[in-house]
């Protein structure tokens, strides 16, 4: 599992996604969300603007990501 870290919270979910390269693009991002392909804390998400915060879990394509604040 990768640990990314930001330096604020919350961040929207699909900010995430694009911003570490899970997918091409900040549309791409919201495409993959709304079609229930991203896990958050193990449970489908497709809110794209979910608010993640430190301590949470996102799953993507085999994947696993976890987000600590600076």
């Amino acid at each position: 599992m990768r640990v990314i870290e930001i330096t604020e919270e919350p961040i929207e979910l699909y900010k995430i996604l694009k911003f570490e390269n899970m997918v091409g693009s900040g549309g791409e991002a919201k495409y993959v969300i709304s079609e229930g392909q991203v896990l958050v804390n193990g449970r489908v998400e497709t809110r794209k603007r979910k608010k993640i915060i430190s301590g949470d879990i996102i799953e993507f394509k085999n994947e696993k990501i976890s987000i600590q604040v600076k």
